[in-house]
Parts: structure tokens; sequence; C-alpha cells
């Protein structure tokens, strides 16, 4: 999991261009952010492999992930608009922001409390 956030926050700084072609019009700042999530990206990756500080990584990631559910939410509908490749990759984005919620979650320990 760890690699998968530090590689992946990298990518930001080599591929500046990916992201900032999926930016919603709505959100200020695009270059700007996406260095940032980059940078946040690479923390939490890092911060993931020591214990003392895994549970609230694992929490970061998830806010996270739910954080950027409204990019992929917005590359569905651009991209249906076009109705080319990156609308089959944007599918199957969407539901693997939950699969990547789902394993942080598991990893990283994380269990609900039972209500009462």
């Amino acid at each position: 999991m760890s690699l998968l956030y530090i590689v992946a926050g990298i990518n930001h700084f080599i591929n500046p261009g990916f992201y900032l072609k999926i930016m919603p019009n709505y959100i200020p700042w695009h270059y700007q952010i996406v260095i940032l999530s980059g940078v946040i990206e690479i923390i939490l990756g890092g911060l993931i492999l020591i214990q003392r500080t895994r549970k609230i990584a694992a929490w970061l990631i998830i806010f996270m992930l739910i954080a950027f559910l409204p990019v992929h939410i917005q590359m569905i509908i651009d991209n249906y608009k076009i109705f080319n490749i990156m609308f089959v990759v944007s599918i199957i984005r969407l539901p693997l922001q939950f699969v990547l919620i789902r394993w942080a979650y598991k990893t990283c320990g994380l269990k609900a409390k039972a209500s009462a």
C-alpha cells in the first residue's frame, strides 16, 4: 500500500498534465492542488510504513480518497460526452476508489465499533 501512494504521489510531479486534465473546473488553483495532493500521497505512503502512525495515515488516506471522488465523477461526465477509452478508464477508476478505501481500512487494522 505504501509503495502505491508514494509512486502515485511522485507521478503528480512527473506527469502533472494528466492530473490537470481531470481537474473539475469548479476547483481553483489546479496546478497547486495537483502538486499538493502529490506531496500528501507521498507523506501518507511513508506514514503507513510506521507502526505508530499507521492508523492515522489510514484514516487520512480514506478521507483523501473520499475527497477525490468528485474528480472521478467529473471524469465520467466529461468522458461520457466523448465516449472514448478514457470513459471506460474513468468508469473503472470510480469503484476502484472504494476498493482502495476498503484496503486502507483492512490493511491498517481499522475496525468499526459495534453499535449498541
